[in-house]
């Protein structure tokens, strides 16, 4: 009985595949192992891309080479003012007082403009 089971179950794997539709035509064309199989899988690092050598002032005047994520030549740590003693803490806020753009101010020109002496050149005759 055993046997003719399996054989029964042989038959039905067979003729299975015969009665589904043909699943041959979705990929027509052979696997091609190559280098753009690559791109298909993920790459498990925080950051892509290039980093750039780039000389590191610190505020005490020390330089380091370090590698920086845009091309830069110098690269500067700005300066804890809270650190600073306070004569030079004042000094170094004047002068971004100094930088800071003022609005302008608006001129008014006195000119001799008279809008009735054009009235005549926009009025429909």
């Amino acid at each position: 009985m055993a046997a003719v089971s399996r054989t029964t179950s042989l038959l039905r794997l067979e003729a299975l595949p015969r009665l589904l539709p043909i699943a041959r035509g979705l990929h027509p064309s052979p696997c091609q192992h190559n280098s753009n199989r690559t791109s298909i899988g993920c790459l498990n690092r925080q950051k892509f891309g290039r980093t750039y050598p780039v000389l590191l002032v610190r505020p005490d005047g020390s330089t380091i080479h370090i590698h920086y994520k845009e091309p830069r030549r110098i690269l500067s740590v700005p300066v804890d003012i809270r650190t600073l003693p306070e004569a030079e803490r004042k000094a170094r806020l004047r002068k971004q007082e100094a930088r800071k753009v003022k609005p302008k101010k608006e001129e008014d020109f006195e000119d001799e403009f008279n809008l009735e002496d054009y009235r005549k050149f926009w009025k429909k005759k």
